[in-house]
């Protein structure tokens, strides 16, 4: 295998991690004021991702670096072309990452509203707009003979990209409500259990919407079968979260529903990097030559050489340190751990 089309599937895996991880916590800060009734509850949904969103970003870094530095025409057209949509997602985490530290600061009603609702909005943003800035990936945009972005923001908002934010966001929001089911307890775990029912089947059926567009434009066996598998997970994930659990009379299987839609985000993602391949940013004018590809956007061998090596030294670092993390906080809670 060439250490072009290496990087490539290293890149979509940090992407495929990235969705999978954060999307759960979009799902949830997403969720913030629709399960809590109370401030109590409120700071319970926050404290379920507390320890845990910053980690998860850390994915999206790590997958713009290496875009950086493996294919820098792949970064240079797409951040360039994108730039208003992934600036609005930046100025988003950012404001969502000040409203979890500033909530807690003061201890007016109103004071914690707005910053719930800069939590809601932080999280609202960049879930809808990576559904649109992946389907408009994979669809292709308008690029001349120099790999230019040659379109506008209205070109970005067609009904193809924009039925992609909306099943990325109906996604991570039953995402979002299985895992609060998973690490809460009482009332909120009840609530959340409800709530992943009612989107997961607008999510099963804008997913199935979506995918089968993109299918149909852009299919490849690999494609095909990865959306299928996903649509399975995820149908699988709805299922178990109605099933009664065998040792919690109070529960249903939120474990076996959360893994079922970690794998349909995970399989849904992959699918659109195998129909992409071997393109990475199509071009919908004389796609044949303006197209960027693996090989014409990657950097020289010996850098992708360089850096195979340090993610071979440092990736199964910083993929062990997440996993202890999550394992630390593994256990549920419930308003009975937040003091008044």
């Amino acid at each position: 295998m060439e250490l072009s089309t290496l990087w490539f599937l290293l890149i979509a895996g940090l992407f495929v991690g990235y969705f999978v991880l954060e999307g759960f916590d979009f799902g949830v800060g997403m969720l913030v004021p629709v399960l809590g009734r109370d401030d109590r509850e409120r700071r319970v949904v926050i404290n379920t991702i507390g320890p845990l969103w910053d980690g998860n970003e850390v994915w999206l870094i790590t997958a713009g670096g290496a875009m950086f530095a493996a294919f820098p025409e792949w970064y240079a057209t797409l951040f360039s072309g994108f730039y208003l949509p992934l600036l609005l997602i930046l100025l988003a985490l950012i404001l969502r990452g000040v409203a979890f530290d500033y909530r807690g600061k003061r201890p007016e009603a109103a004071w914690r509203r707005r910053w719930d609702a800069a939590i809601v909005f932080g999280s609202a943003v960049p879930a809808f707009i990576w559904g649109v800035a992946f389907a408009n990936i994979v669809r292709g945009v308008p690029l001349d003979a120099g790999h230019n972005f040659t379109g506008g923001l209205f070109d970005l908002l067609s009904p193809y990209a924009l039925l992609g934010g909306l099943t990325t966001t109906a996604l991570f929001l039953t995402h979002g409500a299985i895992f609060l089911a998973l690490k809460t307890a009482g009332d909120i775990r009840t609530r959340a259990n409800r709530l992943a029912e009612r989107f997961g089947l607008v999510a099963a059926v804008l997913a199935v919407l979506f995918l089968g567009l993109t299918l149909a434009h852009r299919s490849t066996p690999a494609a095909l079968v990865l959306s299928a598998l996903a649509v399975l997970c995820l149908a699988g994930a709805l299922v178990a979260n109605r099933l009664p659990s065998r040792t919690d009379a109070e529960g249903r299987r939120e474990g076996w529903a959360f893994a079922g839609t970690a794998l349909a985000i995970a399989l849904a993602v992959a699918s659109l990097f195998a129909g992409l391949y071997p393109n990475v940013l199509p071009s919908t004018v004389d796609a044949a030559v303006n197209s960027l590809t693996v090989e014409n956007a990657s950097s020289t061998p010996y850098t992708l050489k360089i850096m195979s090596w340090v993610a071979v030294v440092f990736a199964p670092i910083v993929v062990l340190y997440q996993g202890w993390t999550y394992w630390v906080f593994r256990k549920r809670i419930g308003t009975q751990h937040i003091p008044e």
